[in-house]
């Protein structure tokens, strides 16, 4: 039996490193609900994040990103799988650290090259080298993902084991 606690699961790291698939394993197991802050914006604008990059740009998208993740941190008991760039905004990792645990799931570059090579709905990386676009962005993002406050290793695990080891961590919080 998990023990249910207040506080919620924030998820961050990279696009593509799995936020999404593990946090609604992980909602599912703990009975929480499950928020992709990515869906949600899409769901509101009607198209998805690469059409408001294109139509409205980057700026809008994360001023929607900043509203919607403030407003949902403001809920308990939920697993909440950000934007890749979310937690870059002051605001968003201020009220992650006041309300939430938060853990950045990192992999390594190569596994995730292969991931996004062929992947057509990823913004930051249309025309360009993906492998240097990848590199960039992760050493960019890297230095303000490790405040998440734990950080998961998911070479080569499988969901099943990632989402173990972030309830363990949970439960002994």
């Amino acid at each position: 039996m998990v023990v249910k606690l207040k506080k919620n699961l924030v998820l961050t790291g990279m696009m593509g490193v799995g936020k999404s698939t593990i946090g609604k394993n992980l909602a599912n197991k703990l009975s929480y609900t499950h928020v992709d802050i990515d869906r949600i914006i899409e769901e509101k604008e009607g198209s998805s994040i690469n059409i408001i990059f294109k139509n409205k740009g980057e700026n809008y998208f994360r001023m929607l990103e900043n509203k919607t993740t403030l407003r949902e941190l403001k809920k308990d008991s939920s697993v909440i799988s950000l934007g890749g760039g979310a937690f870059l905004n002051k605001n968003i990792r201020k009220a992650v650290k006041k309300s939430s645990f938060s853990f950045w799931l990192d992999i390594n570059l190569n596994i995730l090259i292969n991931r996004l090579k062929r992947s057509k709905k990823r913004p930051l990386l249309f025309k360009k080298n993906i492998g240097e676009a990848i590199g960039k962005i992760y050493f960019e993002r890297k230095k303000i993902y490790s405040e998440a406050d734990f950080k998961v290793r998911c070479d080569k695990l499988k969901t099943d084991t990632i989402v173990g080891k972030i309830l363990k961590i949970y439960e002994n919080t």
